[in-house]
């Protein structure tokens, strides 16, 4: 019968692993107070979110409300708008709500009443914009909402 030494787990010898365990010790620490520095050094990122209601169903001719509301931290102003589209089509802009202050604490929000004209899937989603100030111009696209699709029959 063979007997087999395990290397590397004493604390005294010939090979010097004690030498060997303490440089190891000190580059992980060394590595963990890097990474700790490094991930306190990038920015926190800003928290937000933009929901959509609309009914599942509706029937064709009917007028279905579509409302949106959400609220970003990151934009001093901010504005939720409606979009829908029909099958693969663009895009195109339902509604818009009132510009918010972030300043005052509640969640932008928007609605538009919406006439079923035709059977299939009608998509709706809802884009925030940020703006600079209560009257900008050019308000920069900050979050766009998951689609949601009404079944019109």
């Amino acid at each position: 019968m063979t007997r087999t030494m395990k290397s590397g787990t004493g604390t005294t010898g010939s090979t010097g692993t004690a030498g060997t365990l303490s440089r190891r010790r000190v580059a992980v620490t060394g590595a963990l107070g890097l990474a700790s520095i490094a991930l306190a050094a990038v920015p926190a990122h800003a928290k937000g979110d933009v929901d959509v209601t609309a009914p599942r169903t509706a029937a064709v001719g009917k007028t279905i409300t579509v409302s949106a509301s959400g609220s970003d931290d990151a934009a001093v102003y901010q504005r939720i708008c409606l979009e829908d589209r029909m099958g693969k089509a663009a895009w195109h802009q339902v509604a818009c709500g009132a510009t918010v202050s972030r300043d005052t604490g509640g969640d932008a929000r928007a609605s538009a009443r919406v006439k079923a004209a035709h059977r299939g899937g009608l998509q709706f989603r809802a884009v925030m914009y940020g703006l600079t100030s209560a009257h900008d111009k050019h308000p920069v696209r900050w979050r766009t909402s998951d689609v949601v699709t009404v079944r019109v029959r």
